[in-house]
């Protein structure tokens, strides 16, 4: 009998524990820790930071149906991992052993690389929705006080979709205000160009993406460095492709939403041996840590090498529907080595994406993620925009009954056309 240990409920941690339990025999056991005592859809946060969604309308409590799946629930911190002996600590003192352990906690938000960087210093993050829902406050107080915005992503982010998404959904949500000509809005990125976003571009994401923002008059700037952030005031060194600073900005604002670096959290990262420099676990193709073979990781706390070097330093983002099939993998493999056999189950590392522009969307597709690719597209159209909301809706309806169905693949992949990826 096995007792398999997830630590993290979030997209790719939740839908593992329900597949194990759809897959495994009763007499193993699946034990489920989260520090929140719910599941949040991340996906749905820039919603709520503009008033469109609650937060307690895209969460959804654990307790009940992991009961009803099957699966132990423990509501609280991870806060040591002993890898040589198979345990970890939750909270204080609470031992908990494991056969095999799926790490799936997301990131740590790295607001300290920047200076006066995050929602408690001068800037704001969709990261989680307690995050969001500050963000909400504080664009209350932009329609009160309207003013300069800066929308962007900050040195070392990787994940660079929601602030795209967000600058568009705040440029929607201010137009219905009657207050975006009050309004100028800069995008703050570190990406060497618009629509880069962390994979050396997707099909025609620069020109669709450049073009979007023209027409929604948002200005940018590409190879930013934002070196710190005061009350107000955002300084940022832009670069060239040589890496060598031309300009040196001095960008007032009233509202700002900077995305952060990531980096693995604290009890994963100090493990030595199961992570790289910057605390993300290190995987073989079947998502097992070469050093720990009973570790495997799922989700955005993986370590994947940049697609490519760049001026201001970039990362590569995991999008959904990668970290659904890590996930699967995952069960599938930790399966055979229960039953004494080699594994065999990989992620389909393939990016696949629905960004919401609040009133449009755009999709794209890049099989596999790091070039060169089979396949490229990239699409934009009102359905994008409908189909996330309808996502949003079935996925956030699954979890609550405790239902796993490869949601990616089931919808979103449907939804755009197309009925599998391969590699």
């Amino acid at each position: 009998m096995a007792h398999i240990v997830i630590m993290g409920a979030g997209v790719g941690g939740l839908p593992c524990a329900y597949e194990m339990r759809d897959v495994y025999s009763q007499e193993h056991t699946v034990t489920l820790i989260n520090d929140r005592d719910h599941f949040q859809f991340t996906p749905s946060n820039p919603w709520v930071a503009v008033g469109w969604r609650t937060p307690e309308s895209i969460a959804v409590p654990l307790a009940a149906p992991l009961k009803k799946k099957g699966v132990e629930f423990i509501h609280g911190s991870v806060t040591k991992i002993n890898a040589e002996e198979n345990s970890l600590i939750v909270g204080e003192d609470q031992k908990v052993e494991y056969d095999y352990l799926v790490i799936s906690t997301g990131p740590r938000l790295a607001f300290e690389e920047v200076e006066g960087l995050g929602p408690d210093a001068f800037t704001q993050s969709i990261c989680n929705t307690e995050h969001a829902k500050i963000t909400h406050g504080e664009y209350e107080k932009l329609l009160d006080n309207p003013g300069h915005v800066i929308i962007g992503a900050a040195p070392f982010a990787s994940c660079f979709g929601p602030a795209y998404e967000f600058a568009m959904i705040l440029d929607t949500a201010l137009k219905k205000a009657k207050k975006r000509k009050d309004v100028p809005m800069t995008f703050v990125t570190s990406e060497p160009y618009i629509g880069h976003l962390g994979l050396g571009g997707v099909g025609d994401s620069k020109g669709m993406l450049e073009s979007e923002l023209r027409t929604r008059s948002i200005n940018w700037i590409c190879n930013a460095k934002t070196t710190k952030v005061e009350d107000g005031t955002m300084y940022v060194d832009e670069y060239n492709d040589q890496g060598e600073v031309i300009k040196q900005h001095e960008l007032p604002f009233n509202f700002s939403m900077m995305l952060p670096a990531f980096k693995g959290v604290d009890p994963v990262a100090e493990v030595e041996g199961l992570c790289n420099p910057r605390g993300f676990v290190m995987i073989d193709e079947y998502q097992r840590n070469p050093k720990f073979p009973n570790i495997y990781s799922t989700g955005v706390c993986v370590a994947i090498p940049p697609v490519e070097a760049t001026p201001v330093p970039t990362g590569a983002p995991k999008t959904g529907y990668m970290i659904e099939t890590m996930s699967t993998a995952i069960v599938h493999n930790i399966q055979h080595s229960i039953n004494g056999d080699e594994p065999e189950a990989c992620g389909t590392w393939s990016a696949v994406c629905l960004a919401d522009m609040g009133d449009t969307g755009a999709a794209f597709v890049a099989i596999p993620q790091i070039p060169p690719r089979n396949v490229t597209w990239f699409k934009k159209g009102k359905w994008v925009h409908q189909a996330k909301i309808a996502f949003e809706k079935y996925f956030i309806r699954k979890m609550k009954k405790g239902d796993y169905e490869n949601f990616f693949e089931r919808f979103v992949l449907k939804s755009i056309g197309l009925t599998k990826l391969d590699k």
